[in-house]
């Protein structure tokens, strides 16, 4: 190995989607930037990432297939799945040690990469050029931790970090960097799927080391937006669609789709895309639901209740989240109108996707301690993580599409991080949150089967109670699921004919809004609509949709 330089700069190359599988084929000698001066040797980087899906997934996950089983490419797999995670007792020992030098001793950042080398916890080469290079990468990520996390190498997640990264770098790089030659070519690395805050750093060192990388995140996640300008700068390549990623493929798929199949997905996409304000049924099902709650005066409320969430103000879909404008109203008393007054109650509680209450309560209390499964699902920041919900054994809805508990686990979290319900005398912040929890599990049939109808565009589900007080009173756990279904987007619509107090006995009033209207009535039945109405009614909606 020539070693007539000291030191390594690497610089990564301008590469197009057409070009960028060729120059990662060539040893670095012949990539651009190559050079020798001035005893540094200059080389060429390939980083480059593939966010989303294109329209034929077939041959995406067919190309991922070839890169690394049957092209000769020399590129690495790697992903939380194929990540080799096991650490020798002697290593994670070092790694403490150092730790425990730098809190007591306040260490610079280029001596703490010194004490990593020290205890032989960097990755070595038979190059001096290479290993100074290796211990330039630590500490330029060493650097990145600490801009990046609160009281830098103080940080609590510096000691995972750490051993994350030292473990993945020897496990799989240890022996390919000993005796590797920098003028022919650096390791290769394809990056499959999304990733976690050990994975970000990890890909930024092999960057900084000069790896190439090439990075595929079916879902749009991008790791590298925040990793500096000449990373953020590097080729970035956008498919059309954004999807969770599916297990890397171990065999390649038999279909291959047709030049009017993708003709036919091309135009859908343009069509359909987000923002577009065209969806076709059932587009945003694996969408996170999200309401934001409209002022209306009273007369209002009855012309948007009637319309599809995509006609409302302030509807919008990004970023993988459909936000719905949704109406959280309660009437007080009767208008002296009472034609009108019943024409428009029963009007929006026969829609299909409509649900009448007139019994309460119409919710369970639970009794079960959930203060463990609450404390179990929450993430580092103290927030509740969707993820660890669902895969909780108390989680009753398995059963549902993946996409709807996805989006109730969110919801869920939501509510609890910004709890609207009115605490109890003595009762803490995390005890209100924990009985939010705890209510959320338990969704009446009735109303499950409500939110597997909500397609998320068209028509709102709508929550109608009638309460006169004559069928029993509302409780806590009422307005503890009408706090998640407004938080999923869910019209809900409250009559009080007496105009006594229900609701604003635990949610906060700023929540929703209040309409007066001129009779107080006690003991009012609910008028049921005439069976000539109902029949003309149902035949109305069923022209309507076409049926």
């Amino acid at each position: 190995m020539n070693l007539s330089y000291s030191q390594i700069k690497t610089h990564i190359l301008k590469v197009t989607y057409e070009n960028w599988s060729s120059q990662l084929t060539k040893p670095n000698h012949e990539r651009e930037s190559y050079r020798e001066e001035q005893q540094t040797l200059h080389v060429g980087q390939i980083v480059a990432r593939f966010l989303g899906v294109p329209l034929d997934e077939d041959e995406y996950y067919n190309r991922l297939f070839d890169l690394i089983h049957t092209q000769n490419s020399g590129l690495l797999l790697l992903s939380e799945e194929h990540l080799d995670k096991t650490i020798n007792n002697q290593q994670f020992q070092a790694i403490q040690k150092v730790l425990n030098i730098n809190r007591e001793q306040n260490l610079s950042i280029n001596r703490f990469a010194a004490f990593l080398d020290g205890e032989q916890l960097l990755l070595k080469s038979s190059s001096p050029s290479l290993h100074r290079k290796i211990r330039e990468a630590m500490i330029s990520m060493l650097n990145l931790f600490s801009e990046k996390e609160t009281g830098g190498l103080k940080n609590q997640d510096i000691r995972r970090v750490l051993v994350d990264v030292i473990k993945w770098s020897a496990n799989h790089f240890g022996t390919e960097l000993k005796d590797i030659d920098p003028k022919l070519g650096m390791p290769k690395v394809l990056w499959y799927g999304n990733g976690k805050k050990s994975h970000y750093y990890f890909l930024y060192y092999l960057i900084q080391i000069g790896c190439d990388i090439l990075y595929f995140s079916p879902s749009g996640e991008d790791l590298f937006a925040e990793m500096g300008q000449e990373v953020q700068d590097s080729f970035v390549h956008h498919y059309p669609e954004k999807k969770k990623p599916e297990p890397f493929p171990q065999e390649k798929r038999r279909r291959s789709a047709t030049v009017a199949y993708r003709a036919s997905r091309e135009i859908e996409t343009i069509l359909n895309h987000e923002g577009s304000g065209l969806y076709k049924p059932w587009q945003l099902r694996e969408y996170t639901p999200s309401s934001v709650t409209l002022k209306t005066t009273y007369d209002e409320l009855f012309i948007l209740i009637k319309e599809k969430a995509m006609i409302r103000p302030n509807f919008e879909v990004k970023d993988g989240r459909v936000m719905i404008p949704s109406i959280f109203s309660k009437i007080q008393g009767v208008s002296r109108n009472r034609k009108e007054y019943w024409d428009r109650i029963q009007t929006i509680s026969q829609y299909e996707e409509s649900l009448l209450i007139r019994r309460f309560p119409f919710t369970n209390s639970v009794n079960n301690d959930f203060r463990f499964h609450y404390r179990n699902a929450l993430n580092r920041e103290g927030k509740l993580d969707p993820e660890k919900i669902i895969s909780g054994h108390y989680w009753r809805y398995q059963q549902l599409p993946g996409g709807l508990q996805n989006g109730i686990a969110k919801a869920i979290r939501n509510m609890c991080e910004r709890p609207r319900l009115k605490p109890l005398p003595g009762e803490s912040e995390e005890e209100l949150k924990i009985y939010l929890f705890s209510q959320s599990l338990q969704i009446p049939p009735s109303i499950l089967k409500l939110m597997q109808q909500f397609d998320y565009s068209q028509e709102v589900p709508k929550i109608i109670l009638y309460n006169n007080e004559l069928n029993g009173t509302m409780v806590r756990s009422d307005a503890a699921l009408l706090l998640l279904l407004n938080q999923f987007g869910i019209d809900i619509v409250l009559y009080n004919p007496p105009g006594h107090n229900d609701i604003e006995n635990f949610i906060e009033e700023d929540l929703y809004d209040v309409h007066w209207l001129e009779d107080v009535v006690f003991e009012q039945e609910f008028k049921e609509p005439s069976f000539l109405k109902k029949v003309l009614f149902q035949g109305l909606l069923k022209n309507l949709k076409g049926d």
